[in-house]
């Protein structure tokens, strides 16, 4: 397995507009590693700032200072083109309402976040839908698909392009206690047999008991975040 660490953060802080014009401060942590091929989880009430770390690992946002590292590359300094290319060909990303595209099959919700990275694979999307259960589903439209297909069709799009990390943004929110755990069971096989690291986000005591490697928000965070779910 290659030794490079899947994720490196190094003093990332990250601040919003206020209301009295100012800014107020959301994240500030000094350090946060995660190792190739090794499965998190990010425990945090909603406030404290998930959503946002995630979308600065990812490279959706863009911190104030610090350094984010992905697979040994450095984000912070991309262009926003960069950092949406460098997504779409390294990254696995599984938001909690699916972002899937109502006018689009299953099978070309997954092919559509391949097209933004090095293209359309022959094969690649089937084979994710595959290996999410859902092949024979592949013609369907989100709305002939129950919350939990949706769900394992977006698993199948974070998959498709064989990621060196993927996030997970509160994947159970949606889910019955049932599907919460096959889910997390699927994202976790999935991650192992593809060799991927794996950063679930979630303030469900369930899924966070189902991870060795717990990181907990409110600690590894040095300032409080103010406001709704951020």
């Amino acid at each position: 397995m290659d030794p490079t660490p899947a994720l490196t953060i190094r003093d990332l802080c990250k601040s919003f507009p206020s209301g009295a014009g100012g800014r107020t401060e959301v994240l500030s942590i000094p350090a946060l590693d995660l190792g190739a091929g090794r499965q998190a989880a990010l425990k945090g009430e909603s406030g404290l700032g998930k959503t946002t770390l995630l979308h600065i690992i990812a490279g959706i946002l863009e911190p104030d200072s610090g350094q984010v590292a992905v697979g040994g590359t450095e984000l912070t300094g991309m262009s926003e083109a960069r950092r949406d290319r460098f997504r779409a060909e390294r990254l696995g990303y599984i938001f909690q309402t699916f972002n899937l595209l109502q006018g689009l099959s299953a099978l070309e919700n997954v092919e559509l976040g391949l097209a933004f990275g090095k293209g359309v694979q022959a094969g690649a999307a089937l084979e994710a839908l595959e290996r999410v259960g859902l092949a024979q589903r592949a013609g369907y439209l989100p709305r002939q698909l129950s919350t939990g297909q949706q769900q394992r069709v977006a698993v199948a799009r974070a998959l498709a392009n064989r990621p060196c990390l993927i996030l997970a943004d509160e994947p159970t929110g949606n889910l019955d206690t049932v599907r919460s755990r096959a889910i997390i069971k699927l994202l976790r096989d999935s991650a192992a047999a593809l060799g991927s690291a794996l950063l679930v986000a979630s303030h469900d005591p369930e899924v966070l008991g189902s991870f060795e490697d717990v990181y907990d928000l409110a600690q590894l965070n040095q300032v409080r975040a103010h406001g709704e779910d951020l």
